[in-house]
C-alpha cells in the first residue's frame, strides 16, 4: 500500500530520452493525466509557479471537477508554464521517488517539451532566444555593440522586437559587454598548489556564456577571490553553452551537441585533478544533474559531475580546510540575499550566505524563494507579467531586513534573476539598494580592486 509521502530524501532516475517511446505524444499524456491526478489531490505545489494554478482551474473548471474532465489539449497550457526550476521535485513533492507513485512533475514536463519541440511547434524567435553563443559573439565587437546596448533601451526598438521575437518590450535585458571574459581573464597569480582535504588546489573556470558576453566583471570578481586565496587557476580552453537553454525549451538534440563539445574538454581537467568551477548555478546544474541523468554510464560526464563546484561550494569548502583567508576589510552593511532555485537544487546548503555571515559588520537577510525570471522564461510576452507575479513576494521579502532597516545591497547567485529583482524593486516602488552579485560582494569585503 502506498503512503503518504516520502520518509526519505527524493532520489532522480535518469532520463530515458533515447527510447523511442519517450516521444510517444500519446504515451506522455497519459503520464501526464497520472501525475496531474495526483498533484490535484494534493495541491502542495500552488504557489510555486504558473504550471500548478493553471493545472488546478483546468480542474476546477471542468464539469467532473476532476482531471478526466479536462481536455487532454489543454495539458500543453500547464507545460508551457513550466520553467524546469526544479523546486516541486525537491522540496514540495512528497511523491518522489523512491514513493512507489514515482512523481517527477519537472522531467514529465521536460518530455512534454520534447515532444513538442520535434513536432516543430517552437517558434524560430523562441529558438534564437535560446541560442547565448550566437548572439554573444557580438560581445567585445566594437560598435556592434554599441549599437546593440541601445537598441536594447530604445522604446521603439523594444517595441518591434516584442513584435517580432517575442521579447516583452518592458523585460529587462542584458547588455553586450565590450570585451569578453575569456579575453579580458588574467592569468593566475599563485602557482603553488595546495590541496586540502576536501578540495583541489587548482581551478578550472567554465566561464559560462553570460559571464563571457554580458558581466565578466562577475567572473573577474571571482578570478580575483581566488588570487587573493592563493588559489592557481585556468580558464577553460574552450566551451559551448552548457545547454540548459536548449533544454529548458526540449531541444535535446542542441543538449547533446553541446554535451559532446563541452564533456571531452572538462573531463580533461577533472582527471588532472582541477575543481571546475561554474559562477551561474543554471550552469552548474547542467553538468551536475542534467546531463549526468541523461548519460548515465558516460563515465565522463559522470567524472565531470564529480569535479564541478558552486563557487561558494568550493570557497566554504577551502575554509574547512583551512585554506581560506578569512579577514574581511570592509563591511556591506544590510545585504538582502535570494537563493536561486537552481542553486538550491544542487544540494549544497546556504554556502554564499554562510560566506556573508562570516563579513563583520554585515548584516544577511536570506530569501529562499523562486525570483520568477527562470533564464528566457521572464523575458518573453507571454510570461513576462507571469514572472513579475511570482517574484513580488521575493521583491517585498528582500525589501526590508529583519530589524526593519532597507537593504544597502540585494544580492542573488543569478546574475539574471539579480536583475529580475532589481526590475521587481523599481516597478513596486521598493527602493533602490545596490545589486552586486554575492562574488563582487566577497571581492569588495576583501578590499579587492
Amino acid at each position: 500500500m502506498a503512503t503518504e509521502g516520502n520518509l526519505e530524501a527524493p532520489t532522480r532516475h535518469p532520463l530515458d530520452w533515447k527510447n523511442p517511446d519517450f516521444y510517444s505524444e500519446a504515451s506522455c499524456l497519459n503520464e501526464l493525466e497520472r501525475i496531474f491526478d495526483i498533484c490535484h489531490g494534493c495541491r502542495r505545489c500552488v504557489s510555486l509557479c504558473g504550471a500548478f494554478p493553471t493545472l488546478f482551474d483546468l480542474v476546477d473548471g471542468s464539469e467532473s471537477l476532476e482531471v478526466d474532465g479536462v481536455a487532454k489539449q489543454d495539458y500543453w497550457k500547464v507545460v508551457d508554464q513550466c520553467y524546469l526550476c526544479d523546486l516541486c521535485y525537491m522540496t514540495k513533492c512528497p511523491y518522489t521517488p523512491p514513493h512507489a507513485w514515482n512523481v517527477d512533475f519537472p522531467h514529465t514536463m521536460l518530455r512534454a517539451k520534447a515532444i513538442k519541440f520535434r513536432r516543430g511547434d517552437v517558434k524560430a524567435a523562441e529558438k534564437f532566444l535560446a541560442s547565448t553563443d550566437v548572439h554573444g559573439q557580438f560581445a567585445g565587437i566594437p560598435v556592434v555593440v554599441q549599437v546593440a546596448n541601445a537598441v536594447n533601451k530604445t522604446p521603439l526598438m523594444r517595441g518591434v522586437m516584442e513584435r517580432v521575437a517575442g521579447v516583452d518590450k518592458d523585460a529587462w535585458l542584458p547588455s553586450l559587454a565590450t570585451r569578453k571574459f575569456r579575453s579580458a581573464a588574467p592569468k593566475a597569480r599563485a602557482t603553488v598548489v595546495k590541496n586540502g582535504g576536501r578540495t583541489p588546489g587548482q581551478v578550472a573556470i567554465f566561464s559560462t556564456c553570460y559571464i563571457n558576453y554580458n558581466e565578466p566583471g562577475i567572473g573577474l570578481d571571482l578570478l580575483k577571490i581566488l588570487d587573493h586565496n592563493e588559489v592557481p587557476y585556468v580558464i577553460v580552453e574552450k566551451e559551448k553553452c552548457c545547454g540548459m537553454p536548449k533544454l529548458e525549451l526540449g531541444d535535446l538534440a542542441s543538449v547533446n551537441a553541446a554535451k559532446e563539445a563541452n564533456i571531452p574538454v572538462l573531463a580533461k581537467y577533472a582527471k588532472d585533478g582541477f575543481a571546475i568551477l561554474a559562477a551561474v548555478p543554471s550552469c552548474a546544474l547542467m553538468f551536475k544533474q542534467e546531463i549526468p541523468l541523461m548519460y548515465p554510464d558516460d563515465a565522463d560526464v559522470q567524472r565531470v559531475k564529480d569535479h564541478m563546484w558552486d563557487p561558494f561550494e568550493y570557497l566554504m569548502a577551502r575554509k574547512r580546510d583551512g585554506l581560506l583567508k578569512t579577514e574581511f576589510t570592509t563591511p556591506l552593511g544590510h545585504v538582502s540575499y535570494q537563493i536561486p532555485c537552481h542553486g538550491r537544487v544542487q544540494n549544497i546548503g546556504r554556502k554564499t550566505e554562510e560566506m556573508l555571515r562570516m563579513i563583520p559588520a554585515t548584516m544577511v537577510n536570506t530569501i529562499e524563494r523562486c525570483s520568477g525570471h527562470a533564464g528566457t522564461f521572464g523575458v518573453k510576452k507571454a510570461h513576462h507579467q507571469m514572472a513579475m507575479k511570482i517574484g513580488k513576494p521575493v521583491f517585498k521579502a528582500m525589501a526590508t531586513m529583519k530589524d526593519g532597516a532597507k537593504p544597502d545591497y540585494i544580492s542573488s547567485d543569478c546574475p539574471l534573476g539579480g536583475h529580475h529583482i532589481a526590475q521587481g524593486f523599481d516597478v513596486n516602488g521598493l527602493g533602490a539598494p545596490e545589486l552586486n552579485h554575492p562574488l563582487t560582494l566577497v571581492r569588495k569585503a576583501y578590499g579587492l580592486k
